[in-house]
């Protein structure tokens, strides 16, 4: 992804770096942790929120893109899990659940704490 290719992208999002990197993919919304089962490994999940049971399932599932979530924050345990398993996410982007639909292409940055939307 080259630097002009990047100019041309919308901001769709800004939240807490919680994990870094930058990956691309389709977003998947999850309600709740027995969703995560339907997550595929090219997809970026957007979820309220991030809890333990959620990162064990995503172990199970295989490794998913990305995270992005409403709450949470860089020191949060789910954080620290999405570091470990070397997950980008993005924490606190409190409209994240309404701004990003299923099957959208998005580029997730995990080191400004930035969604693109494709």
């Amino acid at each position: 992804m080259g630097n002009n290719k990047k100019l041309k992208q919308k901001i769709v999002l800004k939240g807490i770096v919680a994990s870094p990197g930058i990956v691309q993919g389709r977003v998947r919304l999850i309600k709740s942790p027995k969703d995560i089962l339907a997550a595929k490994k090219e997809e970026i999940i957007i979820t309220p929120f991030l809890n333990p049971d959620f990162i064990t399932l995503l172990k199970k599932n295989g490794q998913i893109k990305g995270i992005v979530t409403n709450e949470g924050g860089a020191t949060c345990h789910a954080a620290i899990l999405a570091r470990e398993f070397k997950i980008p996410y993005i924490a606190g982007a409190e409209k994240a659940t309404k701004m990003l639909k299923n099957n959208m292409d998005i580029i997730l940055d995990g080191e400004k704490g930035t969604v693109y939307e494709i």
